[in-house]
């Protein structure tokens, strides 16, 4: 019965017997027979299948997503039984926001495999908050503030913003002395969608609303506008762990004094602020890897992180005007 489903399931997701043979290691005539061993034991029409192509019938619709979670929850029984093993093995997926991946969460996991060879990870980076029960995810990276949830939450590293641009920029239009002087500026924004939270609100200024700040350039992409701000078109006002590498080499500088890097657990766990958090769902057979892999990530962060911990070691004198 399970070899049937393997074979329905490849059948229907690669749109052909020859191709799901392939894909299986089969002969073709040994992948028809099993479907229609399926069929028989259902006493339902699966596929229409022709020479030329395989058709899905309404009763192989209603029964593919089933057939899908069958095959999951043995991946998910086979998982649980190897990880009873003193070396933990199997597949984790894992999901992240783009920039913060590529930056932060890939090399993350490249250390991490290292310590568990055995270990497979399929990592998704995208800015696309994914479902983790339809997608099958076993731990996501977050960015920001979490919403209330059934999601397992740990924190792994706070979030603030910083204004910077590069010393190209300010040699030619000066430094702006206030955030309201940020207003006579070339300001690199957000188009096309909600701006980040906190994208330039500041305490104690225009009721902490954001500043109708303007220029000449607008992006969806906040590490397109981390490369034009380097490039000297504006100033920008992104989060800590993406600016971060830019200020310490010297591309980008601080525009105000930045704020000390928070060391109290409670300032740094404020719910309402935003945060980086990795989550699961609890239950998972999958969940010691899971956590296995979390711990690593809060470890190779580190508290505090190691992108605040870079800047602020470049010292104050270097990321204020003399």
């Amino acid at each position: 019965m399970i070899d049937a489903l393997k074979c329905f399931v490849t059948v229907v997701e690669l749109g052909s017997l020859s191709k799901a043979a392939v894909q299986l290691e089969m002969a073709v005539s040994s992948v028809s027979r099993k479907i229609d061993a399926l069929e028989q034991e259902l006493g339902a029409r699966l596929l229409l299948r022709s020479s030329r192509q395989v058709v899905v019938t309404d009763a192989g619709e209603r029964f593919l997503p089933r057939a899908r979670n069958v095959l999951a929850e043995l991946a998910e029984g086979r998982s649980a039984v190897q990880e009873l093993d003193t070396e933990p093995r199997g597949l984790l997926t894992v999901s992240a926001p783009a920039a913060f991946g590529r930056l932060h969460v890939a090399p993350a996991i490249a250390s991490f495999l290292q310590r568990h060879p055995l270990i497979e990870i399929d990592l998704h980076v995208s800015d696309e908050v994914v479902d983790l029960s339809a997608r099958r995810v076993d731990v996501a990276v977050r960015a920001g503030v979490l919403p209330a949830s059934d999601l397992v939450a740990t924190y792994l590293s706070g979030m603030n913003r910083v204004v910077s641009a590069s010393p190209a920029y300010l040699a030619r239009h000066g430094w702006p002395k206030s955030p309201e002087d940020l207003l006579q500026h070339q300001c690199l924004t957000v188009n096309g969608r909600v701006p980040p939270r906190g994208w330039w609100r500041f305490k104690g200024v225009n009721d902490y609303q954001p500043l109708p700040v303007k220029g000449n350039l607008r992006c969806d992409d906040t590490d397109s506008l981390l490369h034009a701000a380097i490039a000297g078109a504006g100033i920008v006002h992104l989060a800590n762990w993406l600016a971060s590498d830019a200020i310490v080499s010297g591309q980008l500088v601080p525009v105000f004094p930045m704020l000390p890097i928070a060391r109290d657990d409670a300032r740094r766990r404020d719910p309402n602020e935003p945060a980086i958090h990795a989550v699961h769902m609890p239950g998972r057979s999958n969940q010691g890897k899971a956590q296995l892999l979390i711990r690593h990530l809060k470890e190779y962060f580190g508290s505090p992180a190691y992108w605040d911990l870079a800047m602020e070691r470049v010292g104050a004198e270097r990321q204020r005007r003399p």
